[in-house]
């Protein structure tokens, strides 16, 4: 079932094959929830191989979204009928400015988010949300 508001803030784009996705209120316990509902339906697809690395990834950008942004967090699983060896996983907020990789020094306890993104995934970036906000993706490769 498609939320017809994250629909909206997510600024999907239309896929064919299987889907999911949320919206979380910008509060504490999004994170947990994100990663419970990554966790059950990647189970539920049978993509338990990739339900850690994907959980963990969604963490982090749920993580930056509560840190900058104020509003509605959107996720979104997408398995594109066309590209059967990709997950495509995405989280939108409302705040339009690009997350930035940062070098984070040994001693600092932030900035490896999107270190961690860019270096566990096949591919991610940014895009503009359809009104409003971004959408940071990335892509997991699926195990034959």
């Amino acid at each position: 079932m498609v939320n017809p508001l994250a629909w909206e803030v997510i600024g999907v784009i239309d896929t064919g094959g299987d889907c999911a996705d949320w919206t979380f209120p910008a509060e504490a316990g999004a994170v947990r929830a994100a990663r419970a509902a990554v966790r059950g339906t990647l189970s539920g697809w049978g993509l338990d191989s990739l339900v850690d690395i994907a959980a963990l990834l969604v963490s982090e950008l749920v993580t930056n979204s509560l840190r900058h942004a104020t509003g509605p967090i959107g996720v979104r699983l997408v398995r594109p009928a066309h590209l059967g060896d990709v997950l495509l996983v995405e989280v939108s907020d409302p705040l339009p400015d690009p997350p930035r990789e940062r070098v984070a020094q040994i001693e600092d306890e932030s900035g490896r988010g999107l270190q961690l993104v860019a270096h566990s995934s096949r591919r991610w970036g940014t895009r503009p949300g359809r009104n409003t906000g971004k959408t940071v993706w990335f892509e997991l490769a699926v195990p034959e």
